[in-house]
């Protein structure tokens, strides 16, 4: 899973990707996109790595881009965030960033600090930006139908809908309702339409605007994800050792660190779940979308586990914890094999059972 961290200028977007990641980013003002990787915290682990002693312990990741802060108030920037949107419209996942937090010594984007119009700011931009991909598709495939080629039949389908696109954008209304059906969305699935993809936002406030609420759904709808997360303060926590770090988010009335609710975030704007393997060997997590039947995931291990699939050897999380070891699992009739078709849930603990 990739997730593009964006936001305005001065969002402390940086800052947030340092908290969650642990890494470093430079900050010399330049116009590259950092990398990092966060690992998935799963207490699950914790639990069966005790029971299973394996060798290594592997969590799930999400592979997190820092996005260098847009300024769409003159050409030249414009210009760098154009640029900077091509390079990310292949990720899984947007987080918005938005500013909340006052600080004179960092100064405002358009000398404003208000979450709800750089939101807004953002999710107009972005339709700018698909609305030019639409036209230059629009433009390419206007010449194309008119070739004698393997793909005209296709390329006029594309063209009807790509039109129909334009026109949704155009009304200032959300690229999805102009697509009918899964087909319609295959045809153009490739071209990474930044609207389309799932978001969260996070709002990045002081230290005491924690309890703070902030309505965004006049922007975003009531579905998507809204964090709210002092990053500044969050990075001096992550420094500190457990002990006074629980000490402190308790005098802080922080319930829930910055890494956990980022990640909760993304797995909820992505519809993610995990589903777990275990022996002596390893300990992992594996993320899956919900709804993912017994043989898919198979094929999250390995291609030659889902062709020879025969059945999955399954017993659920809480029953182990509670029970204490597998054998008991199997003696209370909680472990349980199930089918190709069988849809995995969230902590079920599978061994495959494939001949190939």
């Amino acid at each position: 899973m990739k997730a593009a961290l964006i936001g305005l200028m001065q969002s402390g977007k940086t800052t947030l990707a340092e908290t969650v990641s642990g890494k470093e980013f430079g900050r010399g003002g330049g116009m590259s996109i950092e990398q990092a990787v966060v690992p998935v915290p799963d207490e699950r682990l914790d639990w069966l790595t005790g029971l299973y002693k394996p060798k290594k312990t592997t969590q799930g990741t999400i592979e997190c881009l820092d996005v260098p802060g847009f300024n769409f108030a003159d050409e030249h920037g414009r210009a760098a965030a154009k640029k900077l949107i091509g390079q990310i419209r292949t990720v899984d996942l947007l987080v918005f960033v938005v500013r909340a937090f006052e600080n004179a010594s960092v100064p405002a984007y358009r000398n404003r600090v208000d979450a709800v119009k750089d939101l807004e700011e953002l999710k107009t931009e972005l339709l700018l930006s698909d609305l030019e991909l639409v036209t230059t598709r629009i433009e390419k495939l206007g010449k194309q139908i008119h070739k004698p080629t393997k793909t005209q039949a296709q390329d006029k389908a594309e063209l009807t809908l790509q039109k129909k696109l334009a026109e949704t954008i155009e009304a200032e209304k959300p690229i999805s309702e102009a697509i009918a059906n899964d087909a319609e969305m295959a045809i153009i699935k490739s071209l990474g339409f930044m609207t389309l993809k799932p978001i969260i936002v996070a709002v990045n406030v002081g230290e005491g605007d924690l309890e703070r609420e902030f309505d965004m759904s006049a922007v975003i709808g009531e579905d998507v994800p809204v964090i709210k997360i002092s990053a500044e303060l969050e990075k001096e926590l992550v420094q500190l050792d457990e002990q006074s770090r629980k000490e402190f988010m308790s005098e802080m009335n922080i319930n829930e660190s910055a890494v956990s609710k980022f990640v909760n975030g993304c797995y909820s704007a992505l519809g993610l779940i995990s589903f777990l393997t275990s022996g002596a060997d390893e300990v992992r997590a594996w993320p899956i979308r919900s709804g993912t039947t017994a043989v898919d995931a198979a094929g999250k291990i390995h291609s030659d586990i889902k062709r020879g699939f025969i059945r999955a050897e399954t017993i659920h999380y809480e029953d182990l914890f509670e029970l204490g070891d597998e054998k008991a699992v199997k003696a209370a009739g909680k472990s349980r094999l199930e089918g190709k078709d069988y849809v995995v849930k969230d902590g079920d603990i599978i061994n495959f059972r494939f001949n190939v």
